[in-house]
């Protein structure tokens, strides 16, 4: 069969339409294919700043809150009866042990030596008179002048008399010793509190207001704090030979010649804490009692790594780091911790030698996330040097 020429020149112009549409379309797809690695292409890696830890000696340190006090504390109270005539001291004053710090009134005390004492000499008259009876009635007895009935109870007289003596004369003691009473002094030397009772104020013996004041010798001073009892197992057995200093908030050493003197040697079953006590010279009364001070306990050496604290995380089971693994993406690690020295966090566990640690950028990495990793002070690699950019589209040469 033979087409006619419109017949051949329309198949021939549908074949180069198909033609056409055909190179478009894979024009098309191969413009799709070149763009489409750059749009899903991976990011670009975050520069970090990295720490290589390793395994050193660091000192066992252990840090608490503790409160002072008086490494002798005494309440002063009255012993005896009476009217408060006088106070002696300055309240808060520093006073000498033996100090008199209140008088009470004496009149009945001074009575009560006089009239023991009155007491006393009568009995010793009894005495002697019963002494001068039996002597007179012996020699009556050896010539059986008289019974020796009569001689028996001249004796027996002599003996209560001597008894009449040594209770008079401990009457008198006790007296005389009520009479010191009125003179209320300190046992000790130290710091003086506020007088609870002011002149003209009745005091009763062995009651709530025979409390006059307190005294509390501070020097040298206790601090008194607790210790977990893990913390404590760090430092048991080297309590004796341990160093305790005395931090202030910013980490700057008070006082660095305390030692522990108190160990208690239960575990309170309601906080699991230890109880100890150390103690410092405090001779210009430095600290004073119920203040709160920082303690540091240093018990020797330990193997562990140092971190900066700023690279440490805290989640809600545990303390982790952020590390850079060998194909620079991120490894979280959880670690153990114990205290600090200086910025620095001890890690005892959880780390290896060489772990390369995150420092910065904490917020912006994830897991598995590619990093550029770096040095503390040096810039990222394939950072442009400080001061220099990406050159501006049409930029030109500078002409000479």
């Amino acid at each position: 069969m033979t087409l006619s020429p419109f017949a051949r020149r329309s198949g021939a112009f549908a074949f180069l339409i198909a033609s056409l549409a055909l190179v478009a379309a894979c024009g098309r797809k191969e413009g799709a294919d070149a763009k489409a690695p750059a749009a899903a292409g991976p990011p670009p890696a975050l520069p970090v700043t990295v720490v290589e830890v390793h395994r050193q000696k660091v000192p066992i340190s252990l840090e608490a809150v503790g409160q002072a006090a008086g490494s002798r504390e005494v309440e002063i109270r009255a012993r005896v009866n009476g009217i408060i005539e006088k106070r002696t001291y300055d309240e808060g004053s520093t006073v000498a042990a033996n100090t008199t710090l209140f008088l009470i009134d004496p009149q009945p005390y001074q009575l009560a030596v006089q009239d023991a004492r009155a007491t006393l000499n009568a009995a010793r008259t009894q005495r002697d008179l019963a002494d001068v009876e039996v002597k007179r009635l012996e020699p009556l007895a050896k010539e059986r002048a008289i019974s020796q009935r009569e001689l028996d109870q001249a004796v027996a007289a002599y003996k209560n008399a001597n008894a009449s003596i040594a209770s008079a004369e401990a009457k008198l003691k006790e007296a005389e010793l009520n009479l010191s009473y009125t003179k209320v002094s300190t046992p000790i030397g130290g710091i003086t509190g506020r007088a609870l009772r002011s002149e003209g104020s009745l005091v009763t013996a062995n009651t709530d207001s025979s409390l006059l004041t307190t005294v509390s010798q501070v020097n040298p001073i206790w601090i008194l704090f607790p210790l977990a009892e893990s913390d404590f197992n760090r430092v048991r057995g080297t309590q004796k030979s341990a160093r305790v200093q005395m931090v202030a908030e910013d980490g700057k050493v008070l006082a660095d010649n305390g030692k522990l003197n108190f160990t208690s040697t239960t575990v309170d079953q309601k906080t699991g804490a230890v109880q100890l006590r150390a103690e410092f010279p405090n001779p210009r009364t430095q600290w004073l009692p119920g203040q709160f001070s920082r303690i540091r306990i240093l018990a020797g050496d330990q193997e562990a790594i140092l971190v900066p604290q700023a690279s440490v995380l805290q989640t809600e089971q545990s303390r982790v780091v952020m590390t850079v693994g060998p194909d620079n993406k991120v490894v979280p690690k959880p670690i153990q911790t114990a205290n600090w020295v200086g910025n620095d966090i001890i890690v005892t566990g959880g780390l290896n030698d060489g772990d390369r640690v995150i420092t910065d950028n904490l917020v912006k990495v994830r897991p598995g996330a590619a990093v550029a990793p770096h040095a503390p002070g040096q810039a990222p690699a394939g950072a442009p040097p400080q001061g220099s950019g990406p050159a501006a589209p049409n930029a030109q040469p500078a002409k000479k």
